[in-house]
């Protein structure tokens, strides 16, 4: 029976099965399922290296769509003996959920009497655990899970990737960075890895600066830099880089939740600290943000942008943002309009601002002496 690494579930993780393959025997049937399409395409790429063998083995492939599949025809496919390769025989049935549907019951039998020498792969993008078929293949057969990874697994599995097929570190403030540049998705974080790791200097490190440099091009430095400059009070900047922007084609509405994320991250960490003083307790300002989830390369600049911005306007920051997402989205909002609410956010954060007040002395002061809200 395959088991997972905590022995509870004939399910294995794609992380697991992808690490240590020979642990894992394909057996008569296996089942691929999940929504991750990188994971999943790695699992049948080794799946199919372990039942076949060499490359002449490839011979011994058959693959059939799920939707016009015939169960007859698959059984025959695995019964049939190819006259090269040395593997076994492996029929994969593609999109196989319509499959599945329609032969459930010949499955549950095939699962139980598979054809010797003969794997039969289905991938699925559903697989309830508690079917027959599901259970049957559980103590039988080869379960193997492709699902979205978590952040501290992908920054986990980025690092070994990087330190198996390229040879050089990745630093794990480079990962948080990456993760900032780049969406989650694991086809994408492996390209810009082995581009990265032709970039790395003679120490083979992948560090914050090699990441900021060369991923994302140069809109998404400006984006960031913009972001980092309004945070900072640093009005004129944060429009000039505005203004870039939107010359080079970006959207005003693509940008405001670029700014979101990072200005909601300083409302929760206020939102934090005001709970902490209601209960009369003390709340670093460095926790609060390590709380609200702030990555580790960016919080000595992080506290130092949400002292400029002060509590007050700190905790008026998910209202404006909510203000200008209604705005943006409300009678199809021309860009014109939208760019305003960008500035108006921005300004609103400058140093200069009216609403402006000293942050660093107001984080921590005690309730007695802050102004009323």
């Amino acid at each position: 029976m395959a088991k997972s690494s905590s022995g509870k579930s004939g399910v294995v993780s794609a992380l697991d099965y992808l690490a240590q393959p020979s642990k894992h025997p394909a057996g008569g049937v296996c089942a691929v399922f999940g929504d991750e399409a990188f994971l999943k395409s790695e699992v049948l790429a080794t799946l199919r290296r372990q039942v076949l063998g060499s490359e002449e083995g490839e011979f011994s492939l058959k693959v059939f769509d799920g939707c016009q599949a015939q169960f007859r025809d698959v059984i025959d496919a695995l019964a049939t003996v190819s006259l090269f390769g040395d593997g076994g025989r492996l029929v994969i049935v593609e999109d196989a959920d319509p499959f599945v549907s329609e032969y459930r019951e010949q499955l549950e039998d095939y699962v139980a009497r598979p054809a010797k020498g003969g794997v039969l792969l289905l991938d699925v993008k559903t697989w309830p655990s508690n079917t027959r078929l599901a259970k049957a293949l559980a103590a039988d057969g080869l379960t193997i899970r492709c699902e979205p990874l978590k952040e501290r697994q992908l920054k986990t599995w980025l690092t070994q990737r990087a330190k198996s097929d390229h040879q050089v570190r990745l630093d794990a403030s480079a990962a948080d960075a990456l993760l900032e540049l780049v969406p989650p998705e694991l086809g994408i974080l492996v390209q810009e890895v082995a581009k990265l790791a032709l970039l790395v200097d003679n120490n083979g490190v992948i560090d914050v600066p090699v990441v900021r440099d060369n991923v994302g091009g140069w809109r998404a430095r400006a984006t960031w830099d913009m972001i980092d400059a309004a945070a900072d009070g640093r009005a004129a900047v944060a429009i000039a880089q505005l203004d870039r922007l939107i010359a080079s084609g970006e959207k005003p509405h693509g940008l405001l939740p670029q700014m979101a994320a990072t200005l909601r991250r300083f409302a929760t960490a206020m939102q934090l600290i005001e709970a902490a003083d209601a209960d009369d307790r003390r709340l670093p300002l460095r926790n609060a943000l390590v709380q609200a989830g702030v990555l580790p390369f960016k919080l000595a600049e992080a506290e130092r942008q949400l002292r400029q911005i002060g509590r007050q306007r700190a905790k008026q920051l998910t209202r404006w943002l909510l203000a200008a997402d209604l705005t943006m989205k409300s009678y199809n909002s021309a860009d014109s309009a939208a760019r305003i609410e960008l500035e108006r956010i921005i300004v609103r954060l400058s140093a200069g601002s009216r609403e402006h007040e000293s942050g660093s002395a107001l984080l921590h002061a005690p309730r007695s002496v802050l102004p009323a809200s």
